[in-house]
């Protein structure tokens, strides 16, 4: 693969509805074969990079974690010729030193979701992609460099725990998770939103910003919707001002992924071309064309 140019899509999640500053900035509609997209597209540039950012509950917070159409957005971005994801979200914390306004650049995940469509592939062409490693891990040094420069307290790495939803962990739950499982941070949109960008040989990063502490910790008690909301607003101009620093961290000529994110469907799918859906492949133009 060659040198191309840069092109970031970022994913906001709860609190985060824009990218401040982007040049000739409009809101442009994606057709995807795999649904209607949360929302517009917010796409423009920033000091030559080109943006697009796509909020996930949609402008006006109209979907929750479970109807998030996560297939068709992922393909909207990729057709769009987004090359790097990052997924900006809200989460709670596991850990006493990850506070509550805090950013967690996550690096593994334990998915609990299950009212979900996980994959582009299925019946008709068959594909299993390596996640092992989930986020790529040059786009994870950007993330953390962008947070640190707008002030923001950074922990790189983290476990994520993915749940589905939209109703938060009973104390149960919240102490197997941290105690047992060895979580660290819990939220319920990062899968599979991870899962189908490496599907889709898109680079993936994601930034949790902590709101709260989920229901574990003895102090602090059940989760308070009036109190995430607080954290949120003050977390995110951060965030939105990570968002900006990205283009500087990255440049804007692209070489191949060294993690080879952008290579992932390049051994993964098991169907022959003469035994392949043609409507199913049809769908997968955007997502799996180089390798179909």
């Amino acid at each position: 693969m060659t040198d191309k140019s840069t092109f970031i899509g970022v994913i906001g999640g709860s609190g985060i509805y824009e990218i401040d500053g982007l040049d000739d900035a409009q809101w442009v509609t994606v057709d995807s074969p795999w649904g209607v997209p949360s929302d517009q597209i917010l796409t423009g540039s920033l000091n030559g990079v080109k943006m697009a950012f796509l909020p996930r509950h949609g402008r006006g917070h109209v979907h929750s974690p479970t109807t998030v159409p996560y297939r068709a957005n992922i393909d909207a971005l990729k057709r769009l010729g987004v090359t790097d994801v990052f997924s900006v979200s809200a989460c709670g914390s596991f850990r006493e030193d990850m506070a509550p306004g805090d950013f967690v650049i996550v690096d593994q995940f334990i998915d609990r979701t299950f009212a979900r469509e996980k994959s582009f592939f299925g019946t008709g062409c068959v594909a299993h992609v390596s996640v092992a490693h989930p986020v790529c891990q040059r786009l994870s040094d950007a993330a953390t460099n962008a947070a640190k420069d707008v002030g923001a307290k950074v922990h790189r790495g983290g476990t994520y725990l993915a749940m589905e939803g939209p109703q938060f962990s009973t104390l149960a739950e919240s102490k197997m998770y941290r105690e047992v499982w060895g979580a660290d941070v819990i939220g319920m949109t990062n899968m599979p939103e991870a899962k189908l960008a490496r599907e889709a040989e898109l680079c993936y990063a994601s930034i949790a910003m902590i709101t709260d502490y989920d229901s574990w910790h003895p102090d602090h008690g059940e989760v308070d919707v009036t109190d995430i909301i607080k954290t949120l607003t003050g977390n995110a101009a951060k965030g939105r001002g990570l968002a900006a620093n990205l283009p500087e961290r990255l440049g804007v000529t692209r070489a191949p992924c060294p993690d080879g994110c952008d290579r992932a469907l390049e051994f993964a799918i098991m169907t022959g071309p003469e035994n392949r859906d043609p409507k199913l492949a049809a769908k997968l133009d955007a997502i799996a064309g180089r390798v179909l």
